[in-house]
């Protein structure tokens, strides 16, 4: 022979048992995190594109705090459960308008609700001769 020893199969018997048992919540519980943090940013930009449209909404030529409002108001909600409890405020001075969306995203923690705020600020429109 080669002066090696014969390897003893019956010492691992049951080892891929333990290692499932060790690694399947470590992974399950990445799993939920990936998911919660991607609901999480998921209701952020939709937060976020609700702000940019009503802040150009509102930076028209003719446009109003109102337009403003609901423009954001709308395209939130057609969002789905993206966003839950929402909040459009909206700031106009003489040569900007600031839109902010608050609102609470999805979540995977029963009784817990993450609240996201996202601003906006466009350049109102001028027509210059």
């Amino acid at each position: 022979m080669d002066g090696t020893r014969p390897v003893n199969r019956h010492s691992e018997q049951g080892s891929v048992s333990v290692q499932i048992v060790l690694l399947l919540p470590t992974l399950l519980l990445m799993l939920w995190i990936a998911l919660g943090t991607g609901m999480y940013f998921y209701g952020r930009t939709t937060a976020l594109a609700a702000a940019q449209a009503a802040a150009a909404a509102g930076a028209t030529e003719h446009g109003t705090d109102r337009d403003c409002v609901q423009t954001g108001t709308n395209l939130a909600t057609r969002a789905g459960d993206s966003l839950a409890g929402i909040t459009v405020t909206c700031r106009r001075t003489a040569t900007t308008v600031t839109a902010t969306v608050t609102g609470a995203t999805l979540s995977l923690v029963p009784g817990w609700e993450p609240v996201t705020t996202q601003t906006a600020t466009v350049p109102i429109e001028r027509i210059t001769r």
